[in-house]
C-alpha cells in the first residue's frame, strides 16, 4: 500500500525504506518485490538507532528542514496515512 501511496506524493514527499535486520542481501531481495521506483532504498541500518526504530513497520515523518513531526509503530489504514502525509506536506509549505 505504501508504494501505491508514494506515487500520489512524488513531488511533495520522499519515501525511504531502510534495510532490515535480516541481512542486506535478503532484505534487498524482499524490497525489490515490494517497492517500485517510488520508494528509495536505504541500506544503512544505523538509521534504526538514529530514529529509535525497534521493529517494523515503523514510520517517521520528517519535514524538509529535518524536524521529526510524527512517528508511529505498526500499520495504519490508507486514509490515515494519507491524512498524515497531507499534514506533513502542509507543514512544509
Amino acid at each position: 500500500m505504501v508504494d501505491e501511496i508514494a506515487s500520489d506524493y512524488l513531488n511533495a514527499v520522499s519515501f525511504l525504506a531502510v534495510a532490515g535486520h535480516a541481512g542486506l542481501d535478503r532484505t534487498a531481495a524482499r524490497a525489490s518485490e515490494l517497492f517500485s521506483a517510488n520508494i528509495s532504498w536505504g541500506s544503512d541500518e544505523s538509521i534504526w538507532e538514529l530514529y529509535s526504530v525497534f521493529g517494523t513497520p515503523t514510520t517517521v515523518l520528517i519535514t524538509g528542514d529535518n524536524r521529526i513531526v510524527d512517528v508511529w509503530f505498526g500499520a495504519l489504514e490508507e486514509e490515515e496515512i494519507r491524512s498524515r502525509l497531507d499534514w506533513l506536506v502542509a507543514l512544509s509549505r
